[in-house]
Order: C-alpha cells, then sequence, then structure tokens
C-alpha cells in the first residue's frame, strides 16, 4: 500500500509540473506573440516628413541674392540701407538710407523728383556714387544743383524706363530724358555710357519699384 501511495504521489506530482510547464509556455508565446505585434504597430506608424533641403535654401535667400560687383561690399548687413531694407521701399526712399549715395539723394530732392522716382514702375536707375559727384569740381557740382532744368536732365539720363537685368542689360536703351544710354559688358563686368566710362560696382539691387545698378561715374546727357 505505502508503495502504491507513493506513486500516486509521483504521478500526481508530475502531472503538476507538466501543466505548470505548459502554462509557462503558453505565458511566454502569448507575451511574444504581443511583443511582436507592438514592433509590427510601431513600424506602420507613418514617418515624419522632413522638409526638403531646396525649400530651406529658398527660406534663407535674401534680396542680396543675384546683385554682384566689388562695391556691394558697401553696402549696409542690416537695417534701411541694406539690401533686404530697400527691397521694401521706391528708389527715391530707399537710396535715401543708402550710405553711398547721399549726394544723388540730395540732387534728386533739388530737382524735384523724389515722388516721379518713387510712382513709377518696373524702372532702372543708374546710381552715381558720392565718390562719383566728388569727381565734379565743386563749383561746377554747385553750379549743376542750383540749375534745377540742367540737374533734372542729368539725373534723368541716370532712369530708364523699363526693368534691366544683367541677362538684358548690354544695349542701348531711351532714357527718362529722351535721349540714349549704352550699356556694353557681361557676365558681372559692364559700364555705362562709352564717353563717361561709368563702371557697374554694384548691380541688380532691388527696390519696391526699381533696379538699381552703382555706378563710379556721373554720366552726361
Amino acid at each position: 500500500m505505502n508503495r502504491i501511495a507513493r506513486k500516486s504521489g509521483l504521478a500526481a506530482l508530475a502531472l503538476t509540473m507538466s501543466v505548470g510547464l505548459a502554462a509557462c509556455g503558453n505565458e511566454a508565446d502569448s507575451a511574444t506573440e504581443e511583443s511582436s505585434s507592438a514592433s509590427e504597430t510601431t513600424s506602420e506608424e507613418p514617418m515624419e516628413e522632413e522638409t526638403p533641403m531646396e525649400e530651406e535654401s529658398s527660406d534663407a535667400m535674401g534680396a542680396a541674392d543675384g546683385t554682384f560687383g566689388e562695391g556691394c561690399s558697401a553696402i549696409p548687413a542690416d537695417g534701411a540701407g541694406s539690401f533686404d531694407g530697400m527691397a521694401t521701399e521706391p528708389v527715391a526712399t530707399a537710396a535715401s538710407a543708402n550710405p553711398l549715395l547721399k549726394t544723388l539723394v540730395t540732387a534728386v530732392g533739388e530737382a524735384g523728383l523724389v515722388d516721379t522716382l518713387n510712382s513709377a514702375e518696373g524702372i532702372t536707375v543708374f546710381a552715381p556714387t558720392d565718390d562719383a559727384f566728388a569727381e565734379i569740381p565743386k563749383k561746377d557740382l554747385n553750379a549743376l544743383l542750383a540749375d534745377k532744368e540742367a540737374l533734372t536732365a542729368v539725373l534723368t539720363h541716370h532712369v530708364v524706363p523699363e526693368t534691366l537685368t544683367p541677362d538684358n542689360l548690354a544695349g542701348t536703351f531711351e532714357t527718362l530724358n529722351k535721349d540714349e544710354l549704352v550699356v556694353e559688358g557681361e557676365g558681372e563686368m559692364f559700364t555705362a555710357d562709352a564717353e563717361e566710362q561709368a563702371n557697374i560696382i554694384c548691380g541688380n539691387i532691388q527696390t519696391a519699384n526699381a533696379t538699381v545698378y552703382v555706378i563710379d561715374a556721373v554720366m552726361m546727357p
């Protein structure tokens, strides 16, 4: 009887262990399935789109893009006289903030051309620097500033009533003074007026209503 009891106990113990192992196996399989399901769900989630490099580059570009010439380094990096600042204002107002064009701004005011230039659409202005005006003998410059008719003729000779980009800058153009202006060159090397040889030192500056080419000489009609 004791042997039978011991055998029955061993059999019961073996059955209990078998059931326990089976239960553990089922739990492990269940955990594996849950982990696999979670992994699949994660992989199916849409990835966050990255901003294309082209769009980032486009946002980074400012009004200085497309300008050319060694004189551009003298343009302020920020403020009203910078490329970005000038781009938001009509041309006469924009020029008034540019440190290279103080004499030109004075001349435009003396000639009463501020409103004319600011209200024009799609014009191109060849803007002499202060150094360019300084090349004119002071007595002659003062006389020119005092003669409104002559001053108007000189200043309007520097304005072409159409938009000139670097691609179509070379050629012969009619000015607001109703005479002709010849521009020669290519790439980033241009001169305006064969007689005066006015070099473009900073070109393709954009304002709200005009394209500006800063030159190193005053051109006489």
